[in-house]
């Protein structure tokens, strides 16, 4: 496969929302003639007729620069044109020949990428550092309005603000079920901002393939832009129990002949978030080291199988999650690298009732302040135990089940709320099972 040429400055740094700008001349691509002539009878080998119009919108390159390429291809006999649609040149009609259809298959068994042109790794680093989180604009007023209808502390809320806003590592620690996964799946919902990451890139002469519609959402631009780019929210990555060291190195297709970009590399600009955080077949402290220097110089090295290193940015904000005690999964090097440290602890009595109301509204189940108060005395005053946030939902799911079994109207009793407990819930002391 062709090298790439010289950087392109195509790239736009006018802010986080400003896109690269349509490149119309092949050396604004920053890639050779000759690359985007064979990645173009790639995309023509298995179609009739195309036009150059066609041709465009399956790369993301303008016409002029389409037409370079597709001039080069009619040179080398590889298409001819077959007529045309109107007198205008991009309405030609073209044709892949036999000699065009041989080089593309040998061009298939080298690399079966085809798809928009890729953009030179310069540009994307550019591109990156323009739009980057450190460049967003978090504001307490629109924290308090993302976190609005959860029920946390203000305390909380006014600790979270400032390490959003500053694009920093956050640990978020305590009690299993009491909201950290909600409030760093909040953070992302209420990042600001479009941003553009391309299709794929073209490192040393490999495609490496970057937007990702799993963890990309895509969105209209108001702007016309290079087509190599995507418009999207800023991303939200976000990983549990299943992640490994190895989905923070870029990926090898040998059959497909290019790579996939890792995942620290699709949450670029946005959140990335290790939830159950000590729970991975990984230790905690492995993923720390690995992150040593993307934590601090916030760039990351990757290498492709022929051994080629090079450096990417590492710009995100990393939210990890977990229940366990911090100082039992990391040492006091890697928790200094982590900026900010959180606490989510169990409810208060009064916030308990809060989000129990809550609960109560979005399953439409009538509130009963004395069945409440039934709960709370019969239950965690009696057994002295505190109530955990995802109790409410709990519960109430219990209830709703029984009712719906019993083909009754759901509602909020005494009765209700003791099949719902003793259902959902071991007591403190088990009774050992009967001799046989």
């Amino acid at each position: 496969m062709a090298k790439q040429s010289v950087s392109s400055e195509a790239v736009q740094q006018a802010g986080s929302a400003g896109g690269p700008a349509v490149a119309r001349s092949v050396e604004e691509t920053g890639l050779t003639v000759t690359f985007l002539a064979d990645l173009i009878l790639k995309q023509i080998l298995f179609v009739g007729e195309f036009t150059q119009t066609q041709v465009a919108a399956s790369t993301g390159l303008s016409l002029p620069v389409v037409e370079q390429a597709v001039d080069l291809l009619r040179r080398e006999r590889l298409v001819e044109v077959k007529g045309m649609i109107e007198t205008q040149k991009f309405t030609f009609r073209f044709a892949i020949t036999d000699r065009g259809r041989k080089r593309g298959d040998d061009l298939m068994r080298i690399c079966r990428y085809v798809g928009p042109a890729p953009v030179l790794l310069e540009d994307y680093r550019r591109q990156t550092a323009a739009q980057s989180i450190r460049h967003m604009r978090v504001t307490q007023e629109l924290v308090n309005a993302a976190f609005a209808d959860l029920v946390i502390d203000v305390s909380l809320r006014d600790r979270l603000g400032p390490a959003i806003a500053a694009g920093q590592t956050i640990l978020l620690y305590g009690p299993t079920g009491n909201g950290k996964t909600t409030i760093a799946e909040t953070v992302g919902a209420m990042l600001p901002d479009i941003i553009h990451v391309p299709h794929a890139l073209l490192v040393g002469g490999e495609v490496v393939t970057v937007f990702d519609p799993a963890s990309h959402r895509r969105v209209e631009a108001e702007e016309k832009l290079d087509g190599r780019w995507v418009a999207i929210r800023r991303p939200v990555v976000k990983v549990g129990g299943e992640f490994t060291l190895r989905l923070l190195d870029i990926g090898f297709n040998p059959v497909a002949g290019f790579y996939e970009a890792p995942l620290q590399m699709k949450g670029n600009n946005g959140l990335f978030i290790i939830d159950d955080f000590g729970r991975q077949a990984v230790e905690p402290q492995s993923i720390l080291n690995r992150w040593i220097i993307s934590l601090d110089r916030r760039i990351d090295y990757l290498s492709l199988q022929n051994g080629l290193k090079f450096d990417i940015p590492f710009d995100q904000l990393v939210i990890f999650s977990t229940n366990s005690a911090p100082r039992l999964l990391l040492d006091d090097a890697s928790l200094r690298r982590i900026r900010y440290k959180i606490p989510v602890d169990r409810p208060s009595a009064a916030n308990f009732e809060q989000i129990f109301q809550q609960a109560c509204r979005e399953r439409h189940i009538p509130y009963d302040a004395a069945a409440f108060d039934h709960l709370v005395g019969a239950y965690y005053r009696k057994l002295g135990i505190a109530p955990d946030a995802c109790h409410a939902r709990d519960i109430l799911n219990h209830l709703l089940e029984r009712a719906a079994y019993l083909r009754e109207t759901p509602t909020l009793s005494p009765i209700a709320i003791d099949a719902a407990w003793e259902s959902c819930f071991i007591p403190p002391t088990t009774p050992p099972l009967p001799d046989a």
